[in-house]
């Protein structure tokens, strides 16, 4: 039985992924009704591993508004991740950017 559960997980990972760190800003693309969309955010966690459970929460500000998406990594509607930037985090979950302003935020993660 775990032969096939294995040979299931197999088929259904991607490896389209860069090494996704938190503090990352990324664009993640996304295919939803044949539209394509794209949401480029912070990486404010990322749990689970990389296995098939795995995700990431990515935030980023709209209209002085904090929007947060959490995407299954090996999704199939997630088309392409790319990173726009990288910064070192010292925290493996940014929570606390939630509360700070913009230019606290980025005096924080560096």
């Amino acid at each position: 039985m775990p032969v096939k559960l294995d040979d299931f997980k197999k088929t259904q990972e991607k490896d389209i992924f860069p090494e996704i760190e938190t503090g990352n800003t990324v664009r993640i693309t996304q295919n939803i009704n044949g539209k394509k969309q794209s949401f480029e955010g912070l990486v404010i966690a990322k749990k689970h591993g990389k296995g098939l459970s795995g995700t990431i929460t990515v935030r980023k500000v709209i209209d002085k508004v904090g929007v947060e998406k959490i995407f299954p990594l090996h999704s199939p509607t997630i088309e392409k991740v790319e990173i726009t930037k990288t910064n070192k985090a010292r925290k493996s979950k940014i929570y606390y950017i939630r509360e700070k302003t913009k230019k606290v935020a980025r005096r924080k993660i560096r």
